[in-house]
């Protein structure tokens, strides 16, 4: 787990870093708390823990910045400070922190008050929840198989990639964010009737309709969530992928024919990832393709069907979309097998 310290003594901060390290957590040091926001907002650490005084910006500065845009992935804070009245515990309470240390303090204090962090962050259980719904539409089809597993490291294969290569608003927030949620891209199938859904063939007019609703109808559902959780940033780009991964890049999709970049950045990701499991795998209106043939399929549709820049990332790295495909396990062997951890 990662956690940041920020605190502009170097005396200090070299102890608490070797006492968190000797704990086993991986640490990131900032020497003054405009450093350790910028280093937040980069990182994404589950523990910071801060100074109270420090220049340009101080520990409860701090606090309040990480709180107002941390979203749904909540921080544990902890505060550390020669000051020890009750109305200090109170102030840096209501700046957002979690708990807080008067110096000086022992070493097992610390390793307790980490710990006492970990636990609260462990019980998140959004990605058990968001995966459960999502396998709850897929079990209506089960000629699928894998293909939630596979969509999700796809997804946060081609986000690392544009990571990487630069490419605006994309983050590790934003590459844990579609690894959540690019699963409940089909949610919308639940409101699909079976005869539609399970059908053994390709859809008349009507019924390609009627299959295409499927969208707004996780749209709907999800956005319904992202109303009464407006914080909860996953569930947007959740409602946002359900929409829009079958729009196309030239504006010829559906359901609100989105052209260019009016197409959420995520929904364009999932919309490569997804065609290319399709392509890959057999389904109940075709076999297997090899993976040339879907390569050819998804380089042709580039600039039409696909935004060329997620192409050219699917192109940088399509050696492991083969290694996902073929030899895709349990997810957590899966994600040490593929090493897509930042």
């Amino acid at each position: 787990m990662k956690v940041l310290i920020a605190d502009d003594e170097f005396i200090s901060y070299k102890m608490l870093e070797k006492l968190i390290q000797g704990f086993g957590y991986e640490t990131f040091v900032a020497e003054d708390g405009k450093k350790a926001w910028e280093l937040w907002k980069k990182e994404r650490p589950r523990i910071v823990i801060t100074d109270w005084d420090m220049p340009g910006m101080n520990g409860l500065e701090l606090c309040k910045k990480i709180r107002d845009a941390e979203g749904s992935r909540y921080t544990y804070i902890i505060i550390i400070t020669a000051k020890g009245k009750t109305e200090d515990v109170v102030t840096a309470m209501q700046a957002g922190a979690d708990d807080f240390i008067t110096k000086p303090f022992a070493k097992e204090e610390l390793r307790v008050r980490l710990i006492a962090g970990e636990r609260i962050l462990s019980l998140e259980t959004k990605d058990i929840v968001i995966f459960s719904m999502a396998k709850l539409a897929e079990s209506r089809d089960p000629e699928t198989g894998n293909h939630l597993e596979r969509i999700r490291f796809y997804s946060k294969l081609l986000a690392q990639t544009l990571k990487k290569n630069s490419y605006t608003g994309i983050d590790n927030f934003f590459i844990d964010n579609i690894f959540l949620t690019s699963p409940l891209h089909d949610i919308g199938k639940i409101g699909i009737p079976d005869y539609v859904l399970l059908k053994p063939g390709r859809f008349d007019e009507k019924e390609f309709k009627i299959m295409q609703t499927h969208t707004q109808i996780g749209f709907d559902t999800l956005n319904d969530a992202v109303k009464k959780y407006p914080k909860a940033d996953y569930l947007k780009m959740a409602a946002e992928i359900a929409q829009a991964h079958h729009e196309k890049f030239n504006g010829t999709g559906y359901p609100n024919k989105l052209m260019g970049e009016d197409i959420p950045i995520a929904a364009r990701i999932v919309a490569v990832a997804d065609v290319y499991d399709a392509l890959v795998n057999k389904r109940v209106y075709k076999e297997a393709y090899a993976h040339d043939m879907a390569k050819s399929i998804i380089v042709k549709d580039k600039g039409t069907h696909f935004d060329p820049v997620i192409v050219d990332a699917f192109l940088s790295c399509e050696d492991r979309f083969i290694t996902i495909n073929n030899q895709f396990k349990a997810t957590e062997q899966t994600e040490q097998l593929f090493d897509l951890k930042e």
